[in-house]
């Protein structure tokens, strides 16, 4: 994570209290297919998951419905922080559906249902999270996610948007 914001970052998040959910929204300058193929790549995933200070691997990526997906992220002092899920549905370059669990904290599982809208040769992304009970939605906010989830989604845009990686 950064102490400074990005001056770049146009990443909207509604955590409207008393919900369950989480909707982020972001307009990317790149194509749709573009977008989608960065966002379900597993060798890409890499240079954009986490905050701009971690490295991450991919320890497993089967991106079809029903595969499993892994990712290890590493911060600057070595501590690691493993996330998992499945793939439930992917409709190129439509739309991807998975699960998502922090591995430190089990048990606590989101659905996440992704989608990719073309619009002027720009993509809005739109992620809506479900969690299982307000209180595991309201646990995954207090955890500092944010300042993670922009960091992510600057490094992604980066990617995409050709923009080169911070």
């Amino acid at each position: 994570m950064t102490d400074k914001p990005d001056p770049t970052d146009r990443t909207e998040l509604i955590v409207e209290p008393g919900r369950h959910d989480i909707v982020v929204t972001r307009v990317f300058d790149a194509p749709r297919e573009v977008v989608y193929a960065a966002f379900t790549d597993p060798e890409l995933v890499p240079k954009w998951w986490g905050p701009y200070d971690h490295t991450t691997v991919a320890t497993r990526a089967e991106v079809r419905p029903g595969g499993q997906w892994r990712y290890i992220s590493r911060d600057p002092e070595g501590n690691e922080y493993a996330f998992k899920g499945v793939y439930h549905d992917l409709v190129a370059p439509e739309s991807v559906v998975s699960t998502f669990e922090f591995e430190g904290a089990p048990g606590h599982v989101e659905l996440d249902t992704a989608t990719f809208e073309e619009i002027d040769g720009k993509t809005r992304y739109t992620s809506v999270s479900v969690f299982q009970s307000i209180e595991d939605r309201d646990a995954m906010v207090a955890s500092g996610m944010e300042s993670g989830l922009r960091d992510t989604l600057n490094r992604f845009a980066a990617l995409v948007e050709g923009t080169g990686a911070r």
